[in-house]
Protein backbone atom coordinates (compact mmCIF):
# COMPACT_ATOMS: atom_id res chain seq x y z
CA UNK A 1 0.00 0.00 0.00
CA UNK A 2 2.95 2.71 0.77
CA UNK A 3 4.14 2.15 -3.04
CA UNK A 4 0.43 3.17 -3.99
CA UNK A 5 0.74 6.25 -1.89
CA UNK A 6 4.04 7.25 -2.32
CA UNK A 7 3.27 6.93 -6.49
CA UNK A 8 -0.18 8.03 -6.36
CA UNK A 9 0.24 10.10 -9.52
CA UNK A 10 2.29 8.00 -11.70
CA UNK A 11 -0.05 5.03 -11.05
CA UNK A 12 -3.22 7.03 -11.91
CA UNK A 13 -1.21 8.28 -15.38
CA UNK A 14 -0.36 4.58 -16.05
CA UNK A 15 -4.01 3.56 -15.44
CA UNK A 16 -5.34 5.79 -17.51
CA UNK A 17 -2.69 5.00 -20.65
CA UNK A 18 -3.86 1.15 -20.59
CA UNK A 19 -7.37 2.18 -19.98
CA UNK A 20 -7.22 4.43 -23.19
CA UNK A 21 -5.22 1.57 -24.79
CA UNK A 22 -7.68 -0.88 -24.40
CA UNK A 23 -10.10 0.78 -25.38
CA UNK A 24 -8.66 2.02 -28.45
CA UNK A 25 -7.64 -1.70 -29.30
CA UNK A 26 -10.84 -3.33 -28.65
CA UNK A 27 -13.79 -0.85 -29.68
CA UNK A 28 -15.05 -0.93 -33.19
CA UNK A 29 -17.22 2.36 -33.02
CA UNK A 30 -14.91 5.37 -34.00
CA UNK A 31 -16.25 7.77 -31.76
CA UNK A 32 -15.49 5.01 -28.74
CA UNK A 33 -11.86 4.95 -30.38
CA UNK A 34 -11.29 8.91 -30.27
CA UNK A 35 -13.33 8.88 -26.31
CA UNK A 36 -9.94 6.03 -25.59
CA UNK A 37 -7.46 8.22 -27.73
CA UNK A 38 -9.03 11.37 -25.10
CA UNK A 39 -8.75 9.14 -22.20
CA UNK A 40 -4.75 7.73 -23.28
CA UNK A 41 -4.10 11.42 -23.91
CA UNK A 42 -5.60 12.40 -19.86
CA UNK A 43 -2.80 9.95 -18.87
CA UNK A 44 0.06 11.12 -20.55
CA UNK A 45 -0.45 14.91 -19.06
CA UNK A 46 -0.77 13.38 -16.41
CA UNK A 47 2.06 11.68 -15.96
CA UNK A 48 4.28 14.98 -17.05
CA UNK A 49 2.66 16.70 -14.50
CA UNK A 50 4.16 13.98 -11.91
CA UNK A 51 6.94 14.01 -12.90
CA UNK A 52 8.03 17.43 -12.56
CA UNK A 53 5.96 17.81 -9.52
CA UNK A 54 8.10 18.37 -5.98
CA UNK A 55 6.32 17.32 -2.71
CA UNK A 56 6.00 20.95 -0.60
CA UNK A 57 7.68 22.75 -4.07
CA UNK A 58 6.78 26.43 -4.60
CA UNK A 59 6.15 28.38 -8.17
CA UNK A 60 8.84 28.89 -10.04
CA UNK A 61 9.24 32.53 -9.83
CA UNK A 62 12.41 34.02 -7.85
CA UNK A 63 9.92 36.62 -6.04
CA UNK A 64 10.68 36.05 -1.89
CA UNK A 65 14.53 35.37 -0.73
CA UNK A 66 15.40 32.28 0.59
CA UNK A 67 14.05 29.72 -1.72
CA UNK A 68 16.29 28.08 -4.38
CA UNK A 69 16.10 26.64 -7.11
CA UNK A 70 15.48 22.71 -5.74
CA UNK A 71 12.82 23.73 -3.91
CA UNK A 72 10.96 25.17 -6.97
CA UNK A 73 8.68 23.12 -9.35
CA UNK A 74 9.89 22.54 -13.07
CA UNK A 75 8.28 25.06 -14.86
CA UNK A 76 8.81 22.50 -18.73
CA UNK A 77 6.33 19.52 -17.49
CA UNK A 78 4.07 22.43 -17.01
CA UNK A 79 4.79 23.40 -20.68
CA UNK A 80 4.90 20.66 -22.30
CA UNK A 81 1.13 19.50 -21.21
CA UNK A 82 -0.12 23.25 -22.02
CA UNK A 83 0.89 22.38 -25.34
CA UNK A 84 -0.17 19.07 -25.17
CA UNK A 85 -3.72 19.81 -24.54
CA UNK A 86 -3.81 22.57 -27.18
CA UNK A 87 -2.87 19.81 -29.54
CA UNK A 88 -5.58 17.27 -28.18
CA UNK A 89 -7.96 19.61 -28.69
CA UNK A 90 -7.28 20.13 -32.44
CA UNK A 91 -6.50 16.22 -32.38
CA UNK A 92 -9.83 15.54 -30.96
CA UNK A 93 -11.43 18.07 -33.67
CA UNK A 94 -10.72 16.92 -36.39
CA UNK A 95 -10.99 13.20 -35.62
CA UNK A 96 -14.61 14.25 -34.88
CA UNK A 97 -15.02 16.08 -38.02
CA UNK A 98 -13.95 12.81 -39.49
CA UNK A 99 -16.76 10.87 -37.47
CA UNK A 100 -19.25 12.98 -39.30
CA UNK A 101 -17.69 12.69 -43.09
CA UNK A 102 -17.94 8.96 -42.09
CA UNK A 103 -21.22 8.95 -41.05
CA UNK A 104 -22.72 10.89 -43.50
CA UNK A 105 -20.78 8.86 -46.14
CA UNK A 106 -20.98 5.36 -44.97
CA UNK A 107 -23.99 5.42 -42.61
CA UNK A 108 -22.73 4.00 -39.77
CA UNK A 109 -19.22 4.59 -37.76
CA UNK A 110 -18.11 0.64 -37.70
CA UNK A 111 -14.83 0.81 -38.86
CA UNK A 112 -15.34 -3.12 -39.66
CA UNK A 113 -18.42 -2.09 -42.07
CA UNK A 114 -16.20 0.80 -43.33
CA UNK A 115 -13.92 -1.41 -43.98
CA UNK A 116 -15.66 -3.63 -45.83
CA UNK A 117 -17.50 -0.61 -48.34
CA UNK A 118 -15.78 0.50 -51.18
CA UNK A 119 -15.75 4.89 -51.56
Amino acid sequence: MSFLQNYAYYTGAFGLILIGLFIMMTKRNYIKIIIGLSILETGVNLFLIAVGYISGGTAPIFSRSGITAEKMVDPVPQALVLTAIVIGVAVLGMALALAIRLHKHFGTLNLLEIREQRW
